[in-house]
């Protein structure tokens, strides 16, 4: 039988009801990391909506892995706490909680994008910020990053998993390892932000260390029973000097499987502002999610202008992903979903307190 936007997926032992995944999105409303009845109502709302994986933003695993003040946190059981219970009702809704882990590297201490998104300075609130090399992201005026050392490393790999056991305790049922968008270890990985010459560099089995070591120490300590999520970027976009591509994506993918991670959820982009994106069109970046599927033989998610129903549909039905991430399409409609599955005739289950509004 062919699978369909509204088929249920088992990944390990945890189901997720549909096809429907609600790509993290950051909304730069905590206070001192901990989440805000906002991050209740938003998560929540696209439960209640029918989403079948619901998402939390990117989630520093450490205060200096925040991109802005105002992120997300969970480097302390306090931060967990606040988390709870959201996750809780997320999962009564019949939706899967879902954290992205995430260190922001040397993209972190800005502000907000609606305050501009420009480098916050130590004086104004932000922080040092690390990288694999002492090169700044390319704002004018860019905060000082440094270079981490071997004992950086190993730390950032600790907050990761201490992270993922803390997600765990919250109601988390999948934790995803964010290395995309130009975070940190998507740093690691491309040769735009990768000057070093060490273990950790040069090569494409050095550049990708850090990452499959990630993901081998959060799946220490997720259980067996429930999934691991990566985010790539499935190229940089940029084709004038060495840099990540669609190709070493695909390599890495069963990589990534083989040191714990389930699937793969293929973005792109982020490294730096030389990015030359090409028209950003419907499924823009299917096809970057398609080659890790196809060529490692590895379930992906597949996001990037999907707004339609039949679009989001065909791209399950014709097996080009096995998740539909959505994004702006889910900030605009909370209950896309549910107005999905009727256009696209199939019946769902809709919260009994909406019940009077569904389509008849």
């Amino acid at each position: 039988m062919t699978d369909s936007l509204f088929s249920p997926m088992t990944i390990r032992d945890t189901e997720i009801r549909n096809r429907v995944m609600m790509s993290p999105m950051c909304q730069y409303s905590a206070e001192e990391g901990l989440a805000t009845d906002w991050h209740r109502v938003h998560l929540g709302s696209r439960a209640v909506g029918g989403a079948g994986l619901v998402m939390a933003e990117a989630t520093a695993v450490e205060p200096r892995g925040r991109i802005t003040p105002e992120d997300l946190g969970i480097w302390s059981d306090e931060h967990a706490e606040a988390l709870a219970p959201i996750a809780e009702f997320v999962a009564e809704q019949g939706a899967t909680p879902a954290i992205q882990l995430a260190h922001a590297g040397r993209k972190a201490s800005t502000t907000r994008p609606w305050d501009e998104g420009g480098p916050l300075q130590p004086d104004e609130g932000g922080w040092e910020t690390i990288a694999p090399s002492d090169v700044p992201y390319p704002f004018e005026n860019p905060p000082k990053t440094r270079r981490m050392t071997k004992g950086d490393i190993d730390d950032v790999i600790e907050a990761f998993a201490d992270a993922a056991e803390r997600a765990l305790d919250a109601g988390f049922e999948v934790a995803e390892v964010h290395a995309a968008h130009g975070y940190l270890l998507h740093e690691f990985l491309s040769p735009v932000a990768n000057e070093r010459d060490d273990e950790y560099g040069g090569s494409f089995e050095n550049r990708t260390r850090l990452v499959r070591e990630v993901v081998e120490a959060v799946r220490e300590v997720w259980p067996d029973d429930k999934p691991v999520f990566v985010r790539i970027s499935g190229t940089d976009w940029i084709d004038d000097r060495p840099s990540w591509d669609r190709e070493q994506s695909a390599r890495l993918g069963p990589l990534l499987i083989e040191a714990g991670a389930d699937l793969i959820d293929v973005s792109s982009g982020g490294i730096h502002r030389d990015q030359d994106l090409p028209h950003a069109g419907p499924n823009y970046q299917v096809p970057l999610a398609e080659a890790v599927r196809r060529e490692g033989e590895v379930p992906v998610a597949a996001v990037g202008k999907i707004t339609e129903p039949e679009q989001a549909d065909a791209l399950v039905r014709n097996d080009r992903a096995d998740l539909v991430a959505l994004g702006r399409e889910l900030l605009r409609n909370p209950y896309w979903t549910l107005e999905a599955a009727h256009e696209l005739g199939v019946d769902v289950e809709w919260p009994p307190q909406y019940r009077r509004g569904r389509f008849e």
